[in-house]
């Protein structure tokens, strides 16, 4: 049995996120918690509450058991990024894009294969 979750709209790069989810995929639910706690990047606020919704999802919506899950799948994919406009000399405007994304994290449940 498989539980998910998604995170939309981020102010964060996409880029920067991966590289905190490639460290805890395939890993059990404490060990990535125990993970997302250690390392200093913004990433690892949202990935862990994302995580937190998926395993909640898990646990009331498929009667998962919490201690056998483990994280099957975490993707970070880019949204559409915000444009700011700043004003320049000569009546010219310059235009920024922040990034933006979307986390997704699938937990599946050990005995349940």
């Amino acid at each position: 049995m498989e539980a998910y979750a998604v995170t939309k709209h981020l102010r964060l790069s996409a880029t920067k996120a991966r590289l905190v989810t490639r460290l805890i995929v395939g890993k059990p639910i404490n060990e990535a918690k125990a993970i997302l706690k250690v390392l200093p990047n913004k990433a690892c606020k949202f990935i862990e509450d994302t995580l937190d919704s998926a395993v909640a999802n898990g646990e009331n919506n498929f009667k998962m058991d919490r201690d056998s899950m483990y994280i099957t799948k975490a993707v970070v994919d880019s949204e559409a990024p915000l444009k700011r406009v700043f004003p320049r000399g000569f009546g010219r405007a310059d235009i920024t894009k922040k990034p933006v994304s979307r986390i997704m994290v699938i937990v599946k449940d050990k005995e349940g294969e």
